[in-house]
């Protein structure tokens, strides 16, 4: 199946010719090999001469040796004419084959600047699913560039003939793909459910991703204190691609291991993606070094080895991401900061809303600092709880097209009725519409402490838990089900559709269990239902009635 750009093309509403452009990406999508990307609604801008040439395509299609195929699709009937094919737009008539060849000219001139003199084969075709064409020798195209209502079953065996297998050239690829994801003006969700959830894609017009991109200074030192849902991991996977097309060696490190190895799993096969200790044990080992994790201190004690590590040179980074950086410790900053090249980049992610652990804010001198208030993920039901419940002096703007409806909220006593709250929430979800796949349970708790996590399922749902190990190919192992149960500890940096913050408890409202409500809350991208204990619901009604 090819892979289809933009991937959340069919959760969006579509009538009329965009119904059919829908209708024509589900024939490329089952009909086209997996190693062909499909670009859905591609726009450009061209300024010569203080004039702007606009272009627009229905589809591209970039193959793995760097051909381009544009299709363009003209939908209902058309009419033919001495001059060619003709469609008609609000009353006024247009030749299909000038539309044509002003969306190539368009199209190589806009390339022209990313390509660099690299040869690039661009072919088309006409797609006319609704109309046959009668005389094909005077359309204005020549006959085999046209797909009709006749030959409409044909039109994935037409892209094959069209992009023939041919050696690669992957990082000329690369380009054009990041060049027509640019064009779409598409940032990836990278924060969806680890290592299941279909990569989300959401618009964010002006967003993290694209304009910090944009600063220029130097020493390149830059701090983004952004909240849950801003961008930050998106803006780490856009920078990381962009120096692997570069030819730069970069290094993103992050404090929680699932979202480092949902990372690994979207960037450049060059980038090298862990978490610290991830890092710390890579670089050890390579060094022969042997690591005892039965030792009392044993994290203490490769923290300490990799610090002292020699750093040759060679293995040294031009582009050094850290995220998750309110985890961080200090001297982990500073063991991470030898690994840069002098006159490298740094960018240190961080929301000091979501530190977990009780470590002190690290000190960054000559930082620039950059702050991003806006959650565009979180809906704005839910955002609007958790400001009046949180109060702070700056609340977190929503910018999320979902409004998600009330929280919903079942309280327990004891175990028995925690584990009975806990199914009636996942009922509650699946009667809202959502599948079991995007649920996630999220337990307040950490692992050893989980009362959840000691059940094999809740209701007729089998647990997907993760066994606290990985395999030889260090993927993290899960239990056979089809319910994912995971702690607000592991679960920062993800989030899923519909997200059952559970076992909530705590005796005081402090700013631990602050911390950890923010970060349970914005989790959830379209629906979020609580279970908690009946001490912690007075506390929070106290607050926020």
């Amino acid at each position: 199946m090819a892979r289809i750009i933009p991937t959340d093309w069919r959760t969006l509403e579509s009538t009329g010719a965009a119904q059919r452009e829908r209708e024509t990406l589900e024939v490329l999508g089952a009909g086209l090999p997996e190693e062909l990307t499909v670009f859905h609604g591609v726009h450009w801008t061209r300024v010569d001469k203080a004039t702007a040439a606009f272009g627009e395509v229905d589809f591209v299609v970039v193959s793995p040796s760097a051909r381009i195929l544009l299709i363009e699709q003209k939908s209902g009937f058309l009419t033919e004419t001495p001059e060619g094919l003709v469609k008609k737009y609000s009353g006024k008539e247009r030749l299909v084959a000038v539309q044509l060849d002003r969306t190539l000219q368009a199209l190589r001139a806009r390339l022209a600047t990313v390509l660099q003199g690299e040869p690039v084969a661009i072919e088309y075709l006409l797609y006319c699913p609704d109309y046959t064409v009668k005389q094909p020798g005077t359309a204005g195209l020549p006959p085999e560039r046209i797909v009709d209502e006749r030959t409409r079953p044909r039109l994935c065996a037409r892209v094959l003939e069209a992009l023939p297998p041919e050696p690669p050239r992957e990082l000329l690829a690369h380009k054009l793909r990041r060049f027509f994801e640019n064009e779409l003006q598409l940032v990836p969700d990278v924060s969806a459910l680890l290592g299941r959830a279909e990569q989300m894609v959401t618009r964010l017009a002006g967003g993290l991703a694209v304009w910090a991109r944009k600063l220029e200074f130097e020493p390149f030192r830059l701090r983004v204190i952004g909240t849950a849902g801003s961008g930050k991991t998106q803006l780490a996977l856009a920078v990381l691609q962009d120096a692997a097309a570069q030819g730069r060696r970069a290094l993103y490190a992050c404090f929680n291991r699932p979202l480092a190895d949902h990372l690994a799993q979207l960037v450049p096969g060059e980038v090298e993606v862990a978490s610290f200790h991830q890092l710390c044990d890579r670089r050890l080992r390579a060094a022969g070094e042997s690591i005892d994790y039965r030792q009392p201190n044993a994290f203490a004690l490769i923290e300490e080895r990799f610090g002292a590590l020699p750093v040759p040179s060679q293995e040294q980074f031009d582009e050094l991401v850290i995220d998750e950086g309110q985890d961080f410790q200090p001297a982990w900053k500073d063991a991470l900061l030898r690994w840069l090249r002098p006159g490298g980049r740094v960018w240190w992610l961080e929301d000091p809303m979501q530190r977990l652990y009780e470590r002190p804010p690290v000190e960054l001198p000559g930082f620039v600092a950059l702050r991003a208030e806006t959650n565009y993920r979180s809906p704005r039901d839910v955002l609007g709880y958790l400001n009046r419940l949180l109060a702070s002096a700056r609340p977190i703007e929503a910018a999320s097209p979902i409004a998600g409806g009330e929280v919903e909220f079942l309280t327990y006593s004891d175990s028995e009725s925690l584990l009975a709250g806990t199914r009636r929430a996942v009922t509650k979800a699946l009667h809202s519409g959502f599948r079991i796949g995007d649920t996630v349970l999220v337990t307040f708790s950490g692992r050893e402490r989980s009362v959840l996590h000691g059940f094999d399922q809740v209701g007729p749902h089998r647990l997907r838990s993760w066994q606290g190990r990985y395999d030889l190919f260090g993927r993290p192992e899960f239990s056979d089900g089809e319910l994912l149960i995971d702690t607000v500890y592991r679960f920062k940096g993800q989030s899923a559709p519909c997200v059952i913050l559970t076992e909530v408890d705590f005796e005081a409202f402090d700013d631990l269990a602050q911390r950890k409500l923010f970060v349970g809350f914005t989790r959830a991208s379209m629906k979020l239902l609580v279970v908690l204990s009946e001490r912690a619901a007075g506390l929070l009604l106290a607050r926020a009635p």
